[in-house]
């Protein structure tokens, strides 16, 4: 089964993960949506640490770590950064960070990501602007984005058919630019809810 679901907060989707596993399905796999498997209802305690690497060794060794501490490593990979980890021992506490420091540096980590990411789409804004692939007067006067010859003077169905045929390359020709500043916004308001969870993880007490 898939789901499609977006969480900022780590301890929300951690207890729906866990939920999820009540109900019988057990998460496989996060690389297009969650990715569940249909088996018997459990009682699970799952926790979520954000983690990117450059070498696959330093990855293995972090799952590794994880394993020898009663900890299965579910989903992720190197370079995803989302890690998904399931008790499966008799260990000592049910969470993977030692205190409330390490607890919220994986909100700082995943700040730092997004924005990162909304900078590194500034150069290519900046680019269309100059070669002129960005145009505002489009929003001024949304016509000149219709190339069919003689389309405002149709009448009609003759007009009706013209129009709704392409409007959708109009669309695309006039603002299919705009999914970059739009991306640009969505990374910053990622980073800035999960900086502010962050500051609010940091000074939780115990």
């Amino acid at each position: 089964m898939h789901k499609f679901k977006f969480f900022i907060d780590f301890e929300k989707e951690e207890k729906w993960l866990e939920q999820m596993a009540n109900n019988g399905y057990h998460l496989q796999n996060t690389s297009l949506g969650y990715q569940f498997k249909r088996e018997r209802s459990e009682t699970a305690t799952i926790k979520i640490d954000f983690r990117k690497f450059r070498r696959k060794e330093d990855f293995i060794d972090y799952c590794t770590m994880f394993e020898d501490s009663g900890w299965k490593h579910l989903a992720g990979s190197k370079s995803s950064g989302m890690q998904y980890f399931k008790k499966t021992g008799d260990t000592d506490g049910d969470d993977i960070f030692s205190d409330n420091n390490s607890k919220a540096a994986r909100y700082k980590r995943y700040a730092n990501m997004s924005f990162e990411l909304a900078m590194s789409f500034l150069p290519l804004l900046v680019v269309f602007y100059l070669t002129d692939i960005i145009d505002f007067k489009a929003f001024i006067n949304p016509k000149e984005l219709y190339f069919t010859p003689g389309l405002w003077d149709k009448t009609g169905t003759s007009f009706w058919f013209s129009f709704l045929f392409e409007t959708p390359l109009a669309l695309m020709r006039g603002f299919a630019w705009s999914f970059i500043p739009l991306t640009i916004i969505l990374y910053l308001l990622f980073g800035y809810k999960s900086n502010k969870l962050y500051l609010q993880n940091k000074s939780d007490k115990k």
